[in-house]
């Protein structure tokens, strides 16, 4: 993607990685260095946000949001939709607006943005939305050669197939605690046994540490490397090596990461029930971009799902329409 020399672009979270590396994943491809702001929001903002929208200069218990106003802004995350609503009028009062571009549902009305990029399963509908089977993501063949290049030293005499395992961790609609874990990863080892497999597992920051420790134990006599904590995140290194890829279902953003390498996808269900997850899930299942878990693993012709390049080419086009004459 090519825009205007100079361009400049700002990230804005609350932090959390998930929406952060969707942002991030946006920019890069229309091949923006962004600048990272995270946001605190005070009372009784934080707790209203983002239905609560007066006063929003005294909103922020951070000052990390100060002009020279960005050209382009890619936010994520309820709370960071203050953020959005600020710097948009803001950079409007400058002379110089601000294109917004809010990724995931903002729970209010999309024509508060210049464009809002979320998942069909959402059900947003809007002249400015765009709509995605899937996350936003940082996923490239480039980065996950790298990383398979980084992780094969650390596999030891581990032998293909590779089977990579990506762990999520329980939320408001999945259970995955220690009960769970150690039926996963009873599975898991049945699964290598039956495909005289290679395991590589790597948890999330949502895992937790017992459900990790109890991982790595349940695995101890399997031809498997699961990730501690300690040294560099295979994730991606096990994007790329991997033949296969298993994912537990409570993430949307690993699944759809992984349906990105073209490699065969196995969804793990787990205990709980969320409509839009199974939305989701039966999307890619019926487009050939991901198959249940099953042991072994189904086999089918995989249809990657690459989204990315459509989203950012769409908002280059938004953009230059919007920059003055």
């Amino acid at each position: 993607m090519t825009l205007p020399e100079n361009t400049t672009c700002w990230v804005v979270t609350d932090g959390k990685a998930g929406m952060e590396s969707q942002c991030l994943g946006l920019a890069e491809s229309l091949g923006l260095s962004p600048v990272v702001k995270r946001v605190r929001l005070r009372s009784p903002w934080r707790q209203l946000s983002p239905w609560f929208r007066a006063g929003l200069s005294r909103a922020f218990a951070d000052d990390v949001l100060a002009p020279p106003w960005p050209d382009l802004l890619f936010a994520s995350g309820r709370l960071s939709v203050p953020a959005s609503l600020y710097v948009r009028a803001q950079s409007v009062k400058a002379g110089k607006p601000t294109f917004t571009v809010q990724v995931q549902d903002p729970v209010i009305d999309p024509a508060n943005f210049d464009a809002v990029v979320a998942p069909l399963h959402d059900g947003l509908s809007g002249s400015n939305v765009i709509a995605t089977k899937g996350a936003l993501h940082r996923v490239t063949a480039g980065l996950i050669a790298e990383g398979a290049q980084q992780l094969k030293p650390r596999l030891g005499e581990l032998r293909r197939p590779y089977i990579g395992v990506l762990v999520g961790g329980g939320n408001g609609a999945f259970r995955l605690g220690p009960e769970e874990i150690c039926t996963f990863a009873s599975r898991l080892a049945a699964l290598a046994l039956a495909m005289e497999a290679s395991l590589i597992v790597t948890p999330s920051r949502r895992t937790g540490k017992q459900n990790t420790l109890l991982l790595g134990q349940s695995l101890a006599g399997t031809r498997a490397f699961v990730w501690d904590g300690t040294g560099a995140n295979p994730y991606f290194g096990i994007l790329g090596l991997a033949d296969q890829l298993v994912v537990t279902a409570d993430s949307v953003n690993m699944i759809t990461e992984a349906c990105a390498t073209g490699k065969p996808v196995h969804i793990y269900d787990l205990p709980g029930r969320s409509r839009k997850g199974m939305l989701f899930r039966s999307a890619l299942i019926g487009a050939d971009h991901a198959r249940k878990f099953s042991v072994p693993l189904a086999s089918y012709e995989v249809r990657p799902l690459r989204e990315m390049d459509d989203v950012a080419r769409t908002i280059e086009e938004r953009y230059r329409t919007f920059l003055p004459r």
